[in-house]
């Protein structure tokens, strides 16, 4: 099992952007044939250090995490996630 975590600083932290892009990653769920689960935070903390938004994934294998990447559905948050983060960080690991 492959654990695939994602933290996200938005353009915008205003509220309404944090939900409206939360939203967007949620919708993969049940889309994406290889993502086991799929969990979306928001930060309630808002430190300076803080990011907006974690998605934490699960697959199987490396390769269906390559198969994810891929994905149209998948390629259509990272075309809004492109647009609208200030930054991001990953880290994938083996369960």
């Amino acid at each position: 099992m492959i654990k695939h975590i994602v933290f996200f600083k938005l353009k915008d932290s205003s509220p309404e952007s944090i939900n409206r892009t939360a939203d967007v990653l949620r919708n993969m769920e049940g889309k994406i044939p290889q993502l086991k689960s799929i969990e979306v935070g928001i930060d309630v903390i808002r430190s300076e250090r803080s990011y907006d938004i974690s998605l934490i994934t699960e697959v199987e294998s490396l390769k269906d995490l390559q198969a994810y990447q891929v994905h149209p559905v998948h390629q259509l948050v990272i075309q809004h996630m492109n647009e609208f983060k200030e930054s991001s960080i990953a880290v994938d690991y083996e369960v």
